[in-house]
């Protein structure tokens, strides 16, 4: 319940359109809740009726969130549609995702599948992010950042095709992602909580 309190609070801390009780209209809003159903019925092992109700949240909302996601407290995805957020893709808390963002993976990894993101992350509109990578905290993926398979540091805003940091720790800069070593995870994914 303390997860919902604070995506409703991301509501009103991200769009300085949300009036009154308007949370409710929001189709993000409506997909997280699902999900935080649907995630305790794929934890409890639940066969079926988690991904039931994800479909579900798919055809009423335009997101599609696989159960086995883990998504911290604050979530907010504004607009929504055709977002795509994969089975073992964690994110942390404070997250804001706009429309068509994927978190997808490559086809190529097994087990961990799917992007890490930390706390206080902002993925922007039409951003691709695949593959077990890790992106920090504090950080902002720029519109049609197209591609992302390179972990991204805290602290830094990363833009373009392909994604290159261009501000780390508040100060400009122009620079690579750094190269993923076998795209191993960063954090023990079982031992991560939402």
């Amino acid at each position: 319940m303390l997860a919902i309190i604070e995506d409703i609070k991301a509501i009103y801390r991200n769009d300085p359109a949300a009036k009154n009780i308007e949370f409710l209209l929001y189709p993000g809003f409506h997909a997280i809740t699902i999900h935080r159903f649907s995630h305790l019925l794929y934890r409890l092992r639940i066969p079926f009726i988690p991904r039931l109700l994800s479909q579900i949240a798919r055809f009423l909302t335009g997101l599609e969130i696989h159960p086995g996601a883990r998504i911290g407290k604050g979530f907010f995805c504004d607009h929504g549609s055709g977002v795509v957020i994969g089975e073992t893709s964690v994110i942390g808390d404070n997250a804001v995702l706009f429309h068509n963002v994927t978190l997808g993976g490559t086809g190529k990894h097994p087990g961990k599948r799917h992007p890490t993101l930390g706390d206080n992350v902002l993925v922007g509109t039409g951003a691709i992010l695949l593959g077990p990578i890790t992106v920090g905290n504090n950080v902002r993926i720029g519109a049609n950042s197209f591609v992302v398979m390179r972990d991204i540091p805290s602290d830094c805003t990363v833009v373009g095709t392909p994604a290159t940091i261009i501000k780390r720790h508040g100060q400009p800069m122009i620079q690579e992602l750094p190269r993923t070593n076998g795209f191993e995870p960063r954090h023990d994914f079982d031992q991560m909580t939402a």
